[in-house]
């Protein structure tokens, strides 16, 4: 399952070692803005006695109806975040012939690797503004997967990072998410388990300054949101604004950003796994306030995603049952149905193996059975 390689002459990678500058959050906004009310978990609860139970009630409605929450006390400590920012802002400052080194392969679905802001949307004369680097799992497995110099220079660092989001976040939620649902607790843990091959990474991201006019052309082709492909999605606070969710009454509400907060959000295989009973929500990236429109919006994210291992069959839920969600055919274990990493690998080929990012509103993206819109107004 290890990404194939990218039929590419590589540029040979610097051999001085790169500087890693500081990076700090900026200002937040002064703006008054119609936050969206997000549920907060503090996993500093998660070990107390009765703590999981009393954090799943609180994570149910979050998870179900709204599909977005915040993360606090993670036992994560900030200047790791920091450091981790500062990777990335230092990447992005990288030449871009060094950053080309290892470009994520689209042809095959894989989001390894770097992300070019190369692709013009529409015919507005606008490219993207994004860039991001993607960076695998520290397995046996992957260890074959190209990595940038920053990254080769700081593995120790960053791969620790990686499994402690795992061990102090994603595999605490995986267990309160099964709580919820009536079934063992390892069951998601067991799903998206770490130490077997997926396409999990670890995400620097920036959204690089656009003037307001190139904001409004680029906005003006496309207000959809989208949801995310996997099944949790982890983003660190960075104080620019410019995520919007859509609420559960249709409305389009920005996220706060939360002093040492992590965003949380349930993606599509979650869905597909509960039947929709949790909820993949809609989110889109806008224009930043006025007071932060020339300040690069640098991302941490991490994307955890099901492997090879585990079907897209929906949980065999107790919960989901009385609900009347689960089919005759949800139940039979015989049924041949899609794994995670291969419906994953196809989402990602259909949205991003292009160089015109055109209009989808109204259409959606279908794989072996598994259904998910591509835009939403």
């Amino acid at each position: 399952m290890a990404p194939s390689a990218v039929d590419i002459e590589p540029t040979p990678q610097a051999t001085k070692q790169v500087l890693v500058k500081p990076w700090s959050r900026p200002q937040y906004t002064a703006e008054d803005l119609e936050w969206a009310p997000l549920t907060t978990i503090d996993l500093s609860r998660f070990d107390e006695p009765g703590g999981k139970e009393e954090l799943a009630r609180q994570l149910y409605d979050a998870a179900t109806r709204v599909g977005f929450w915040t993360v606090v006390n993670s036992g994560i400590d900030d200047s790791k975040v920091l450091r981790q920012f500062s990777f990335g802002n230092t990447f992005f400052k990288q030449p871009l012939e060094e950053k080309r080194f290892f470009p994520c392969n689209f042809a095959e679905g894989e989001y390894f690797g770097y992300r070019e802001n190369s692709r013009w949307i529409g015919d507005t004369g606008v490219k993207e503004n994004i860039e991001m680097l993607n960076i695998q799992k520290p397995l046996d497995s992957l260890k074959d997967v190209p990595r940038h110099q920053i990254v080769k220079e700081n593995w120790e660092e960053i791969s620790a990072f990686h499994r402690e989001l795992w061990d102090k976040v994603l595999r605490k939620l995986f267990i309160l998410l099964a709580i919820i649902l009536e079934v063992p607790e390892n069951y998601f843990v067991d799903a998206h388990d770490y130490d077997v091959e997926s396409d999990d990474h670890l995400r620097y991201m920036i959204y690089n300054v656009r003037t307001q006019e190139e904001w409004d052309k680029a906005q003006g082709y496309s207000k959809g949101g989208h949801t995310d492909f996997g099944s949790l999605t982890l983003l660190f606070s960075q104080h620019v604004a410019g995520l919007q969710i859509r609420t559960p009454e249709g409305e389009w509400k920005w996220v706060k950003p939360v002093e040492g907060g992590i965003t949380c959000n349930a993606a599509d295989t979650l869905s597909f796994l509960t039947k929709g009973f949790i909820k993949s929500t809609v989110h889109r990236v806008v224009t930043p306030p006025k007071d932060q429109i020339n300040i690069p919006r640098l991302g941490l994210l991490y994307f955890c995603r099901p492997g090879p291992q585990t079907p897209m069959r929906a949980v065999p839920s107790p919960v989901l049952d009385r609900l009347g969600l689960l089919t005759d055919d949800d139940k039979d274990p015989n049924k041949k149905v899609p794994t995670g990493t291969e419906y994953v690998r196809a989402r990602v080929k259909d949205v991003h193996h292009k160089t015109v990012l055109t209009k989808r509103e109204g259409t959606s993206f279908e794989f072996n059975g598994l259904k998910v819109q591509n835009y939403y107004d």
